[in-house]
């Protein structure tokens, strides 16, 4: 099944897995012009070529003030796991529901730093490329979570271990949102696709080592920090059982 120009299997699967198009055909009002944003390839940059169009510091502060904190590298773990999140939707949606995924090239995906999803990534293209897990994980780690996790940790000291259990956990997430709509819409192929799919990421050396799974369940071997949020506690998956009390480096490995 080949791609369609808006990608809009995916928009039943929810924001998280919406990709935008440019041009998009859903016509999304009062979205900004894309091609004013800069580009995913210009945000992981380590030093950025634009101040006015450094969109990864602009994306983490927007993190900060929402989650009210002024840790800066809990912010920058929390937007990192959003768009890890952002990026293994879309790509292991396309997968599974039309066995192709489209090229996320970063030059290619314009970024709006102050937008929640969908509106926050914009594809120009698609160029459609196979849909198998090999392509989906050179798009994704190696083409994105790479390239992010090198400026995270250049410039706001992400601990790698702390960036990759993100991935992990992010890739979990998104699988068991697209194992669950399969489920409950009678879509045992695409239930079957993305497990196998999932398998087989998750056995990429990259990420074999980030947590626990379990069917569906996912528990990781580091802490994205959100216990250092204000009102803030562990996650579901977190290798903790309650928030600890300990340094501030704790489990950021």
């Amino acid at each position: 099944m080949d791609l369609d120009p808006g990608l809009a299997d995916l928009r039943p699967l929810g924001g998280f897995f919406v990709l935008r198009t440019v041009p998009d055909p859903a016509g999304a009002a009062g979205a900004p012009d894309p091609g004013r944003l800069p580009t995913l390839a210009e945000a992981y940059e380590r030093v950025p070529p634009d101040a006015q169009r450094d969109a990864l510091t602009a994306r983490v502060a927007v993190v900060a003030d929402r989650l009210r904190t002024a840790e800066q590298r809990v912010a920058a773990s929390i937007a990192q796991q959003g768009l890890a999140a952002r990026l293994w939707s879309a790509a292991l949606g396309c997968a599974v529901l039309y066995g192709r995924v489209p090229d996320l090239d970063p030059r290619l995906l314009r970024f709006d730093p102050l937008a929640s999803a969908p509106d926050d990534l914009w594809l120009t293209g698609p160029r459609p490329l196979p849909g198998d897990a090999a392509t989906v994980a050179g798009i994704v780690l190696h083409g994105h979570l790479e390239p992010l996790g090198e400026a995270l940790m250049a410039r706001y000291g992400s601990a790698p271990g702390l960036l990759w259990g993100n991935a992990g956990s992010a890739l979990a997430g998104a699988a068991r949102e697209l194992d669950r709509w399969a489920r409950a819409h009678g879509r045992t192929d695409a239930a079957g696709r993305a497990r196998a799919l999932t398998d087989e990421l998750f056995a990429h050396p990259l990420l074999r080592t980030t947590g626990i799974r379990t069917g569906t369940a996912f528990r990781r071997r580091s802490c994205c920090l959100y216990y250092r949020v204000p009102g803030g506690g562990v996650c579901g998956d977190c290798c903790f059982l309650r928030p600890p009390r300990s340094s501030p480096g704790a489990a950021s490995g």
